[in-house]
């Protein structure tokens, strides 16, 4: 009998951590409820390590993937299919730079910090365009 309590509070235990965690719904739009063109909705998310992002193709013309140097060091970066949805779960701490390939010089960008962290220093180390910098340079004000 106490050997089949000790199990069912172990199983307990590692199905509670991963109740714990969350799944973001992230809206891939030609136009954000801002007005502005071309955006992830969120822009920003504040994650923890096992969280979820679901990147939904609400509008056609979408993908999200993150930016050639924009990851964690240790992390996978991540590219999605035009028009299809993609989940990702998020296991570094850091920050993630998110683009439409598209649209990135429009600026259709967001960030995902992982974790309790700070922007890094080369965040922007490569080629990012104007409006793009801008939109991101908004977003890492949230950490």
């Amino acid at each position: 009998m106490i050997r089949k309590l000790a199990t069912s509070i172990a199983v307990a235990a590692l199905m509670g951590g991963a109740a714990f965690a969350e799944t973001f719904e992230v809206q891939m739009l030609n136009m954000g409820s801002d007005g502005e063109r071309m955006v992830f909705e969120p822009a920003f998310v504040q994650a923890q390590p096992g969280d979820t992002i679901k990147f939904v193709a609400t509008n056609p013309g979408h993908n999200a993937e993150t930016n050639d140097g924009m990851v964690p060091e240790g992390a996978e970066g991540f590219a999605g299919r035009i028009n299809e949805e993609i989940e990702i779960t998020l296991t570094e701490e850091g920050v993630y730079g998110v683009i439409c390939k598209p649209h990135f010089a429009m600026g259709m960008v967001m960030t995902i910090a992982v974790g309790d962290v700070d922007a890094p220093e080369d965040f922007f180390a490569g080629r990012v365009p104007p409006k793009a910098k801008q939109r991101f340079e908004a977003q890492l004000e949230n950490l």
